[in-house]
């Protein structure tokens, strides 16, 4: 069973950091199981008879090009979306629709591919609304900052300071989010999904936009979450060379199809992906 984070395995994985193909990481059961999944919108077809599944603690990527229904299948996922047609397993427990907040208590997280932080707060009080479904005061007892809830808040503020500790963002701790480069931003949203404590962490294009730089700290810290933590992860990317460089598998859509499905490999030398996605290199 996968290790959920905790404020120690956090502290731990702030200062020792090893890839995870370094570490000989063990893919476990199917945690996730999508079944014949489709979706419509009146006439429109975004996703036709979607199966597959994602195995405890494997970096399961999703690509393909725009508008092939990758976003909408993560939407169905967690919970956005209502799949029209198909069910989804998540270990072992089988629903054809569950709303979001049902989906983040079961362990299930999210970014998303346009940043929704509150711009104008800080990037500890953004994590910190992470912790929400975590928080188990009322609403009256936390505005007054009295007893137990006072030490409440005192234990999920110290879990979020672990949090901004291994993303490397401690000397923005308190700088509106709105003030910090994009990159940053994506590395508070990721804090902000951290802090949820996932069993499934989804990630909807986290480097998009970024540049190679912090395309490669992001990849880092996707895979040091992944070991250390033991979060399963389903990731949405374009970038090609860092999907094959982090993924133990790929599946492919191409409107709202499945087309592909397998190891970097075994995609990369697929005919159907090749011509629909990948092209041809000379």
């Amino acid at each position: 069973m996968n290790a959920v984070a905790t404020p120690e395995t956090i502290a731990a994985g702030a200062s020792q950091m090893p890839a995870a193909a370094e570490n000989g990481r063990k893919i476990g059961d199917v945690a996730l199981d999508i079944q014949n999944i489709s979706l419509r919108f009146g006439g429109v077809k975004a996703l036709t008879d979607i199966s597959f599944d994602v195995r405890e603690h494997e970096i399961r990527s999703i690509i393909g090009p725009n508008g092939a229904g990758k976003s909408s299948m993560l939407n169905c996922i967690n919970g956005v979306y209502t799949p029209t047609e198909g069910s989804i397993t998540f270990r072992g427990k089988t629903f054809s629709h569950m709303n979001s907040r049902q989906v983040a208590e079961m362990g299930v997280a999210r970014t998303f591919q346009n940043l929704a932080l509150f711009k104008g707060m800080s990037v500890l009080d953004n994590i910190m609304t992470g912790r929400n479904l975590k928080i188990k005061s009322n609403l009256l007892l936390q505005a007054l900052r009295w007893g137990p809830a006072e030490r409440e808040e005192i234990r999920h503020r110290e879990f979020v300071e672990r949090i901004i500790d291994f993303l490397e963002i401690q000397a923005h701790r308190k700088t509106p989010v709105g003030q910090l480069p994009y990159g940053l931003q994506k590395r508070v949203d990721l804090g902000r999904a951290l802090a949820m404590e996932p069993q499934v962490l989804l990630l909807d294009e986290p480097m998009a936009g970024m540049n190679v730089e912090e395309k490669q700290d992001m990849s880092r810290f996707i895979l040091d979450v992944n070991d250390e933590f033991g979060t399963t992860i389903v990731l949405i990317e374009h970038d090609m060379g860092v999907v094959m460089d982090i993924s133990d598998r790929v599946v492919v859509l191409d409107y709202g199809k499945k087309i592909g499905d397998g190891t970097p490999e075994e995609v990369r030398n697929n005919e159907d992906v090749i011509s629909a996605y990948l092209g041809t290199s000379h």
